[in-house]
């Protein structure tokens, strides 16, 4: 049996066959078909500038986020884009596994406690300059709210000195909510197989001098809550908590 979890083998993914493969996979199914089904709004995309790699640090409703984010990045950031995945959703079935990697170029990272294993490789994918795709909030949101975001992203932008780039996606929960969502709201709903959905980018953000990764992070919460705030329209949208978490 092949290795799973943290263990799975993941460098095959980003060799130059894996890399043609998955780059046809983009351009001629996954990007159009995720274009059409969320018939997507990219808002502020010229926010992404300054030093590479990039850190897209977003907020997490559904499984479509991930596609929805890589239709809505350029596509010389989206051939250098490696996505943080959940290792106990993603990479305990070997076949799944297989196709999480080949199509999104994802590495394992245990999401409920701190692992310097999972840390490392994302640190060293970074700095070898390949951009990376992180929800903090840990998985999905339980309720449709934001969540407190764990330093993870804040601890790599600090060790490899690369540029964060907040990012907040707008409504991805309504589309096919049943079968991609976690919050009762969406998975209650009815099963939309389309539904607008906005992706908007805020400004490059890098640590300041003698700034803190609690701090960082905390600056990097504000930075999505105001883009959810601009977006959605709602004043109150910001970090929810939840009892024993």
């Amino acid at each position: 049996m092949g290795k799973l979890g943290l263990d799975y083998p993941t460098k095959w993914g980003r060799s130059l066959p894996a890399r043609f493969v998955r780059s046809l996979i983009h351009q001629s199914f996954l990007v159009p078909y995720t274009r059409y089904l969320s018939s997507l709004e990219v808002r502020d995309v010229d926010k992404i500038r300054g030093p590479a790699p990039f850190l897209f640090v977003a907020n997490h409703t559904s499984n479509m986020d991930t596609p929805i984010v890589l239709a809505a990045v350029p596509s010389a950031i989206r051939r250098r884009l490696v996505v943080a995945a959940a290792m106990d959703n993603f990479f305990m079935d070997s076949r799944r596994a297989f196709r999480t990697v080949l199509v999104f170029n994802a590495i394992p990272i245990d999401r409920h406690k701190v692992n310097r294993r999972s840390a490392q490789q994302a640190l060293e994918l970074v700095e070898e300059k390949w951009n990376l795709l992180i929800y903090p909030e840990g998985g999905r949101t339980p309720d449709g709210e934001l969540h407190e975001f764990k330093g993870g992203a804040a601890y790599l932008a600090e060790r490899s000195h690369a540029t964060v780039i907040p990012t907040y996606i707008h409504e991805s929960g309504w589309l096919q909510g049943p079968k991609y969502a976690k919050a009762a709201k969406f998975v209650a709903a009815p099963d939309q197989h389309r539904h607008h959905v906005i992706v908007t980018f805020g400004d490059p953000m890098r640590m300041e001098e003698g700034e803190n990764i609690r701090r960082f992070n905390n600056r990097i919460i504000d930075a999505v809550e105001h883009l959810g705030r601009a977006v959605s329209g709602d004043a109150n949208y910001g970090v929810k908590t939840v009892d024993g978490l």
